[in-house]
């Protein structure tokens, strides 16, 4: 693996986001996220998986500089890719903690609110769905996402305001479940997966995928019509000047 690290401890599995600065998601990072996620199914010495990212960000989203040299169909393609990602995150049979050890932005939202637990640093951190600040659009799956945690009027706010929420905020509007100390998050995450990770694996499966199938269904019945429209956005002449621009000013 080149973007995604592995560790594990015991019956705990740790996926490490690794590529540059901020962790920023493209293609390959994605693939190898899947490939881990997959193999790790089938092994029974794993009882829970935690996944966060190196440094002090967990991920700032897409790599919107390398996405621009992107054709339509292949950015498409990578679409298509992330978003089973995160539905695949979403209806993981164990259970999956996000360690947020820094800015979790865009993309890097997404995969947070798939997990079933999610613990964010204090202070400068800040968490968001922003795409519309630079004229982009969302996924189905995410905003479903969005709402079962939210419910649909603070996920609505969320996502037409485009706010950069501090840990705190965060909390109080359901996006995340903790928030603690840089220097107690390890300590934080060891509590929480111990308790899911004691918890029978069958049982635990079954009941994960009653709470959230019928999520994962309006997800998947709606993903590929709002990836199309997701692209013909992305590709306006609007928005393609402010990710231009974007970019310079990174």
């Amino acid at each position: 693996m080149e973007f995604i690290r592995m560790e594990k401890e015991g019956d705990v599995a740790k996926m490490i986001l690794a590529r540059g600065k901020v962790n920023a998601l493209n293609e390959k990072m994605v693939d190898e996220l899947t490939a881990s996620l997959r193999a790790l199914t089938g092994e029974p010495g794993v009882k829970a998986l935690i996944l966060t990212g190196q440094g002090k960000f967990f991920t700032f989203g897409f790599d919107i500089p390398e996405f621009l040299s992107y054709p339509r169909e292949d950015f498409l393609r990578y679409l298509t890719k992330f978003t089973d990602l995160y539905t695949e995150l979403f209806l993981y049979p164990k259970p999956v903690i996000a360690a947020l050890n820094g800015h979790t932005i865009a993309g890097g939202c997404m995969l947070a609110i798939a997990c079933d637990y999610r613990i964010m640093v204090a202070g400068k951190a800040r968490m968001a769905l922003n795409e519309i600040n630079f004229g982009s659009s969302l996924f189905a799956g995410s905003v479903e996402l969005m709402k079962f945690w939210m419910g649909h009027r603070e996920a609505e706010h969320a996502i037409l305001g485009g706010a950069m929420y501090s840990a705190e905020e965060a909390l109080k509007l359901g996006l995340i479940d903790e928030v603690v100390s840089e220097d107690q998050l390890d300590a934080a995450v060891k509590r929480i997966v111990g308790q899911y990770g004691s918890k029978d694996p069958a049982a635990f499966g079954s009941i994960k995928k009653l709470s959230r199938q019928a999520v994962a269904e309006v997800m998947r019945a709606k993903e590929r019509q709002s990836l199309l429209e997701f692209v013909d956005i992305w590709y306006s002449e609007n928005t393609w000047r402010k990710l231009q621009e974007k970019t310079i000013h990174a």
